[in-house]
């Protein structure tokens, strides 16, 4: 099982992606795990959650900033899988930022 991102107080920053893929598998697995390390290593990143189901896919990033975000978004190999989901992996997509402003949840673990 995966687990749920580990979250400072708010606020903070969430990206979530929501994605429709092609049936070109091409290169995708790698190119995905590449930018979650990737993404990993950027200043101001907080954790990630992904999901893919039945061709649907959302993964929520967290960030610290809307600065970091924008970084990300500037990175060079990150604009290339972006161009290469473009063309290739996706048939439609949407991302959606926003402010964490609350946090709160249940864990049955501890």
């Amino acid at each position: 099982m995966k687990a749920i991102a580990t979250t400072p107080e708010p606020p903070y920053y969430a990206v979530i992606f929501t994605s429709a893929r092609t049936d070109n598998d091409e290169g995708y697995k790698e190119t995905s795990e590449r930018m979650l390390k990737l993404a990993a290593e950027q200043p101001g990143y907080l954790g990630v959650e992904s999901v893919r189901e039945t061709g649907l896919g959302i993964t929520v990033s967290y960030w610290r900033s809307e600065e970091a975000i924008r970084s990300w978004k500037r990175q060079v190999d990150h604009l290339e899988a972006q161009r290469k989901g473009r063309t290739t992996w996706y048939r439609s997509y949407r991302i959606r930022a926003c402010k964490v402003e609350r946090d709160y949840g249940f864990d049955g673990d501890r």
